[in-house]
């Protein structure tokens, strides 16, 4: 099977915000689609992608952490731990944005492997805000509906030539206004 990096989808495109539909039987087109999400993720350098995020609606995710790789096909979580911790995430469907998260700093997920059996899995720490990132955007949220911590990544070149990264504070509207902006920028023009 051929693998192939698909368009990942930005804030302000409907999908985003849809709760995705369980799989009801992993076939050929499932198993495409888990290597599609796999190919996309690392051609844009990510941690994880959920299918809603190139425009499929169905709860499966990918991620890879350590490395090691997780597929996981209609997901649950199960248990959540009462500590939690915040940390900065980024989303490949929002860039060049990050926000402060409080996350569970452990959970227990019950799913489906990509051969269809099932499994249960325990992270911890990130792989675990992993985790609860892709499961969200199955559920049709993103990190601007979990904090109000925003922040514009800017890079920015040295005089040595090294890259620094500046976080500068924004707001959801802010960021909200911008990708609007953007997506009519890049709408097509229709002729009459």
């Amino acid at each position: 099977m051929l693998m192939a990096v698909r368009k990942v989808i930005v804030l302000g495109n409907p999908i985003l915000r849809q709760k995705a539909k369980p799989v009801r039987q992993i076939t050929k087109a499932e198993r495409q689609l888990i290597d599609d999400l796999l190919e996309t993720m690392d051609a844009h350098e990510g941690v994880g992608l959920a299918a809603p995020q190139v425009g499929i609606l169905q709860r499966i995710f990918v991620a890879r952490w350590e490395g090691e790789t997780f597929v996981l096909v209609n997901p649950e979580i199960e248990w959540r731990s009462k500590e939690t911790v915040a940390g900065m995430e980024g989303c490949l469907s929002i860039p060049g944005v990050q926000g402060k998260v409080v996350r569970h700093e452990k959970i227990r997920v019950r799913a489906l492997n990509a051969d269809g059996n099932p499994i249960v899995l325990q992270p911890e720490g990130w792989l675990a805000r992993i985790f609860q990132h892709e499961i969200d955007h199955l559920d049709g949220i993103l990190i601007l509906d979990r904090t109000d911590e925003l922040f514009w990544v800017v890079e920015e070149e040295t005089e040595e030539g090294e890259t620094k990264v500046r976080l500068i504070p924004t707001t959801k509207d802010a960021i909200l206004a911008t990708f609007q902006r953007r997506r009519r920028k890049a709408a097509p023009t229709r002729s009459r």
